[in-house]
C-alpha cells in the first residue's frame, strides 16, 4: 500500500503561489469586513446599520451566483481571478478614500453610509465570480491524485485568513484607525495582484464554449441535482449551518446566561475557529478518505450534539468545549465535502457547481442566522439553539437511513482510480 503523503500538493511550486494568493485575498476580505462594520456603527450607532452590511453583500452574491458559474466555465481561469481581485482592490480603495476625513469631511453621514453600502454591494457582486473561479484555478493546478491533499491545505488556509483578518483588523483599528486600516486592506489586494502573476494561465477544459446561457445554467443545476453524492454533501452542509447557528445568538449567551462579557464573548467566538483549523491541520496527515460517508455523517451528528450542549450549559468552560469541539467536527465536514467537490466535478463545470455550492452555503449562513434570531424571539434562547441541533441530528438520521448509497460513500476508491490513470 502507498504511503500516504501529507504534503503531496505542497510539492507543486503553483500551489504553494496559490495558497499566498488564496490566504491573501481571505485575510483582506476578512478585515475589511470588521473594518468596516466598526465604521458604519460608529457613526450609525444602529444595530440595524450592521445587518444592512451583510444583506448589501449576500444579495447580489447570491443572485449572481449562477451566472457567474456560467461565465468562469466559459473563461480563462488566471484572467478571471486577476479581474476579480483588481475590481476587489478597486472596492477597497473606494472605501479608503470614505473614511478619509479630508475627503468627507463636506458630506452628510447619509452619503457616506450609502456610499459604503453601495461598495459593499459591489463587493458581492465580485464574490460572486471569486469563489467559482479560485475552485477551477485550484483543480487545474495540481493533478487529481492530490485533489483530496490539496483540498485540506486549501481550507486550513481559508481558515487561517478567516481568523487572522479579524483578529488583525481589531488591533489595526485601534492602534492606526479605520482609514489606515483600509489601506492595510488595499496593499494586502494589489499584493495580491502581484502573486497571482506568478501563475501561468491555464487551458479552458470546457468544450461547449459559447453555450447559451440558459442552457448552460440549467445543465449546472441538473448536474448537482442528479449527483446524489454532490447533493447530499451541500444539502447535509446547508441543514448544519441552518438549524445550528448557535453563533448568531452568541451575544445572548455571554451577556445574558454565561455572564462573561465582552472577553468571554470573545473567547467563545473563537472557539469553532480553533477547533475547525485543528482538525484542517491534522487531516493533511491523516487521510478522511475511506468511508468517506459514514465519516461525513457522524462528524455532522457530532456537530448537532455539541449544539445541544452548548444550548443547555450554564458553564463557562463547558460551553467554550462544545463549540471549539463543534468546530473541530465542522472540519471534517469541510474537508470531505470539498474532497467530493474536487473528484466528483467535471472539469469543465467546475464554475458552475462551485456557483451553485456558494448559493447552498451562502444562503445557509445568512438564514441560518436569521432562523436562530427568529426562534430564540418564538421559543427562547436555550430553546431555539436545542431546537436547532435537534434539527439536525434528525436530517442526519434521514440521511443515513434513506440514502444507503451516501452511507457507504468511499472516496479512495476514486483516488486509487484517478492513480491509476495518471
Amino acid at each position: 500500500m502507498k504511503k500516504h503523503d501529507p504534503y503531496a500538493a505542497l510539492r507543486y511550486k503553483e500551489f504553494n503561489t496559490f495558497l499566498l494568493l488564496r490566504f491573501a485575498m481571505v485575510f483582506a476580505w476578512s478585515m475589511q469586513f470588521i473594518v468596516i462594520e466598526w465604521q458604519v456603527y460608529s457613526i450609525t450607532k444602529d444595530p440595524l446599520s450592521l445587518g444592512i452590511i451583510g444583506l448589501m453583500e449576500i444579495i447580489p452574491a447570491i443572485a449572481m451566483a449562477l451566472f457567474a458559474g456560467h461565465i468562469v466555465d466559459q473563461k480563462e481561469k488566471k484572467g478571471l481571478l486577476f479581474k476579480c481581485i483588481l475590481g476587489f482592490s478597486a472596492i477597497s480603495f473606494g472605501l479608503f478614500m470614505l473614511t478619509w476625513p479630508p475627503i468627507v469631511s463636506g458630506y452628510s453621514t447619509k452619503v457616506i453610509l450609502y456610499g459604503i453600502y453601495f461598495l459593499v454591494f459591489l463587493g458581492g457582486i465580485v464574490r460572486s465570480f471569486l469563489g467559482p473561479t479560485i475552485f477551477s484555478l485550484l483543480s487545474l493546478i495540481v493533478p487529481k491524485k492530490v485533489y483530496p491533499n490539496a483540498a485540506t491545505w486549501s481550507s486550513t488556509v481559508w481558515q487561517i485568513g478567516a481568523v487572522l483578518g479579524p483578529a488583525v483588523a481589531g488591533f489595526s483599528i485601534t492602534l492606526i484607525g479605520v482609514h489606515w486600516s483600509m489601506c492595510s486592506v488595499f496593499l494586502c489586494s494589489v499584493f495580491s495582484l502581484i502573486v497571482l502573476s506568478q501563475i501561468a494561465a491555464k487551458p479552458i477544459l470546457n468544450p461547449k464554449i459559447g453555450e447559451p446561457i440558459m442552457e448552460s445554467l440549467k445543465e449546472g443545476v441538473k448536474f448537482v441535482f442528479n449527483n446524489k453524492t454532490i447533493l447530499g454533501a451541500l444539502s447535509l452542509d446547508m441543514a448544519a449551518v441552518l438549524f445550528g447557528g448557535a453563533v448568531a445568538l452568541l451575544p445572548i449567551f455571554a451577556q445574558d446566561i454565561l455572564k462573561v462579557g465582552p472577553e468571554g464573548f470573545g473567547v467563545l467566538r473563537a472557539a469553532p475557529a480553533v477547533g475547525s483549523f485543528l482538525t484542517l491541520i491534522i487531516s493533511a496527515y491523516v487521510p478522511m478518505n475511506k468511508n468517506a460517508g459514514i465519516k461525513l455523517l457522524s462528524a455532522i451528528f457530532a456537530f448537532g450534539i455539541c449544539i445541544i450542549v452548548f444550548g443547555l450549559s450554564t458553564i463557562f468552560w463547558l460551553s467554550v468545549l462544545a463549540l471549539f469541539l463543534s468546530g473541530a467536527v465542522d472540519g471534517i465536514s469541510v474537508v470531505i465535502r470539498q474532497t467530493i467537490l474536487q473528484l466528483k466535478t467535471p472539469d469543465h463545470m467546475r464554475g458552475r457547481v462551485s456557483a451553485v455550492n456558494s448559493i447552498f452555503v451562502g444562503s445557509s449562513n445568512e438564514l441560518g442566522a436569521f432562523e436562530s434570531g427568529l426562534t430564540a424571539k418564538l421559543m427562547g434562547t436555550v430553546t431555539a439553539v436545542v431546537f436547532g441541533g435537534s434539527m439536525t441530528l434528525l436530517i442526519v438520521l434521514g440521511t443515513g437511513i434513506f440514502s444507503p448509497a451516501f452511507r457507504k460513500l468511499d472516496l479512495q476508491k476514486d483516488i486509487d482510480e484517478h492513480e491509476k490513470g495518471d
